[in-house]
């Protein structure tokens, strides 16, 4: 990409990674993402009885069997689990969790008397996920946390060696067979929906939408694929030394970043000049740096 294009990029990186506009950016962000998983959970989840793991669905089953205030419930795990992960975790983790551990539960109770979007448990597990999966994703790109059992997770994670991925798993997995043995089985299928999609909604938010391409060439002619590339598709890439498996030649694979529209004139101009070049392109979520995008 051309120099003045890269300084544009640039200048349109405002805001700090760190620094009290960077805080101020990441308290909205969770705030926001905070009230958007909030009307996720009691516009679909709770009216329908999903309890799609963690302290929410914990708080869905509180409701059914004693018939306590979500938001209640969800303070009365929160609170304590944040102490505990505080005193476990160490302080940095109580910095990036006591605002989202607190204020998700306020928006849960100040927004219990929405009006319902939809009765269909079915639309509520997919929408539902889908906002929960959107508020969460605000809140990781604000550097904080929700608390709740994501707490509960790193403690066991820390102390026991497993996968912080695979404690999440087991621990929102007790919850959903706990909705399967007390509300019904049907009900814990739709938590599964729920769950799932709330998965791809953070990986989508996290990662983001666009796609870009990597592409490794091999090639004996790697200059004049160099030149092409810098010159005519106006890309920069890098030069990787490699050795021939087979052969055990020294070899260059030339490595280049583009855009998913650019895919088929890099693929042309590689074809044009050596067609028997050797060509890998698969997806990459996100690209930080010069030619593409700063980390915000």
């Amino acid at each position: 990409m051309s120099q003045a294009a890269v300084s544009s990029r640039r200048k349109a990186s405002l805001i700090p990674p760190t620094g009290p506009l960077r805080h101020m950016v990441d308290t909205v962000l969770i705030i926001i993402g905070s009230l958007i998983i909030a009307l996720g959970f009691n516009l679909f989840f709770l009216p329908n009885g999903i309890a799609s793991g963690g302290v929410s669905g914990i708080s869905v089953l509180g409701e059914a069997w004693l018939g306590l205030e979500p938001a209640f419930t969800q303070w009365a795990l929160n609170i304590p689990l944040f102490f505990l992960g505080v005193w476990l975790l160490g302080k940095n983790y109580g910095i990036r969790s006591l605002l989202g551990s607190v204020i998700l539960p306020l928006f849960v109770y100040l927004t219990k008397d929405w009006p319902l979007p939809t009765g269909n448990p079915l639309l509520a597990s997919i929408y539902g996920g889908i906002a929960v999966g959107l508020g969460i994703g605000i809140v990781y790109r604000g550097r904080g946390s929700t608390g709740g059992l994501t707490t509960l997770a790193q403690i066991i994670q820390k102390f026991s060696g497993l996968s912080f991925s695979l404690c999440v798993v087991l621990l929102d997995g007790s919850v959903i067979i706990l909705a399967a043995c007390t509300l019904s089985l049907e009900k814990a299928l739709y938590a599964l929906v729920g769950l799932y999609v709330t998965g791809k909604v953070i990986d989508a938010v996290e990662l983001g939408f666009n796609y870009s391409k990597v592409a490794y060439i091999i090639s004996n002619h790697t200059e004049k694929i160099t030149a092409a590339v810098l010159h005519d598709l106006d890309r920069g890439l890098t030069k990787l030394n490699a050795q021939g498996g087979y052969t055990g030649d020294n070899r260059t694979v030339l490595m280049v970043v583009i855009g998913q529209s650019e895919t088929t004139r890099l693929k042309t101009l590689v074809r044009t000049v050596d067609p028997e070049a050797f060509v890998i392109i698969s997806n990459t979520h996100e690209v930080l740096g010069e030619g593409f995008k700063l980390e915000s």
